[in-house]
C-alpha cells in the first residue's frame, strides 16, 4: 500500500478498491497504518465481461483493467466529472523545479494538475510523468502532449473509452484515445516515483510477468513481458512494435504522429498569480 501511505501523508482522502476477499485484511491494515484510505470491494463481474484483448479469457489474470473500469463507474455513479486512478506502488510524488525533483506534501500538487486540465475542452487524460524519466541533468518542457499516460490518471469521465487489454492498458487506452482525436498530456513538472516493472512482488508481477522466472543473474525474466509487448503491437501494428530495451524486451510506440492540439474552453481566464504555493526555495530551505 505505498500509495496510500504517501497520500495519506500528503493528507488526501482517497479510495483504494480490492477483490472481496481481500477486504478485511486490507481494513485491518488501514486501521494499523492509520490511512485515509475507505475499501471498496471489487464487483467481480467486471472481470467476467472485461476484454482482455486475446484468446486466454479468464484462464490468466486479467490484469488491473477490471478494477480500473469498476473505478470509472464509481466515480460516474457519484456524479464526478473526472477521477483519479492510481497503480498501488508508488512511493512518492515530486516537483520538477529547475532540474531539482523536490517531495511534495501538499494536495495542491493534485489541485494544480486538475485545474490545468478544466481549462481545456479535448484533453481527455493526464497525469505525471515517471521520476526515472527526468534526469536532472536533462532540461524538459512543463509538459508533453498527445503521448501515454502511465500508472497514475486524471481521466474525464464522460469520453467513450473503457480500459481494455490483459497488458499494457495504460498505452492502449492512450492510443485508443489519440486515435479518435483527443488529446492525452504527461506533466513533466509533476512526477511520480513509481517501483519498477517485475521488482515489486505479488499481484500482476506473479500472474502477468513472471510465469518465466527469472535466472539468478537476470535483473528481469527475459520472457516476461513478451507477450505484455506483443499483444500492443498486434492492437496497433502502425503505430507500436517489439524491441530490446533497458535489458528486456519491450515495446516502443511512435507518439509523433498525433498532432492534435489542446483547445481551450471558452470564457477559461488563467490567474497568473496563482502558483499553488510554489516558489522558489533557498538553499537553506531545501537543505543544501
Amino acid at each position: 500500500m505505498m500509495t496510500s501511505a504517501y497520500l495519506t501523508q500528503m493528507n488526501v482522502p482517497h479510495n483504494i478498491v480490492v477483490e472481496p476477499d481481500q477486504v478485511v485484511d486490507y481494513q485491518k491494515a488501514v486501521k494499523q497504518r492509520n490511512l485515509l484510505t475507505t475499501v471498496i470491494p471489487l464487483d467481480m463481474s467486471y472481470k467476467q465481461k472485461y476484454d482482455c484483448c486475446d484468446q486466454h479469457g479468464l484462464t490468466k489474470s486479467t490484469g488491473s483493467g477490471p478494477a480500473r473500469n469498476f473505478i470509472w463507474d464509481h466515480s460516474v455513479s457519484e456524479g464526478h466529472a473526472y477521477h483519479w486512478t492510481m497503480d498501488d506502488n508508488i512511493m512518492f510524488f515530486c516537483r520538477l523545479h529547475q532540474n531539482k525533483k523536490i517531495k511534495v506534501s501538499s494536495p495542491a500538487f493534485w489541485r494544480a494538475m486538475e485545474d490545468f486540465c478544466l481549462r481545456y475542452e479535448n484533453l481527455a487524460m493526464a497525469g505525471p510523468h515517471y521520476a526515472f524519466f527526468a534526469p536532472s541533468r536533462a532540461k524538459k518542457a512543463p509538459f508533453t502532449l498527445n503521448t501515454r499516460v502511465y500508472s497514475c490518471n486524471l481521466i474525464r469521465n464522460d469520453v467513450p473509452f473503457r480500459w481494455r487489454g490483459r497488458y499494457n492498458e495504460d498505452t492502449i487506452l492512450s492510443l485508443d484515445m489519440l486515435t479518435a482525436g483527443w488529446c492525452t498530456l504527461q506533466f513533466n513538472a509533476f512526477l511520480q516515483h513509481k517501483m519498477q516493472t517485475q521488482k515489486m512482488k505479488g499481484g500482476n508481477t506473479d500472474e502477468l510477468y513472471h510465469g518465466d522466472k527469472k535466472a539468478e543473474n537476470e535483473k528481469y525474466s527475459k520472457t516476461g513481458t513478451i507477450e505484455k509487448s506483443q499483444m500492443l503491437a498486434d492492437l496497433y501494428p502502425e503505430y507500436a512494435e517489439v524491441i530490446m530495451r533497458y535489458g528486456r524486451v519491450h515495446h516502443y510506440v511512435n507518439y509523433k504522429v498525433f498532432k492534435q492540439p489542446l483547445k481551450r474552453k471558452h470564457g477559461i481566464k488563467i490567474n497568473a498569480d496563482n502558483n499553488y504555493g510554489m516558489k522558489l526555495l533557498t538553499k537553506k530551505e531545501l537543505g543544501l
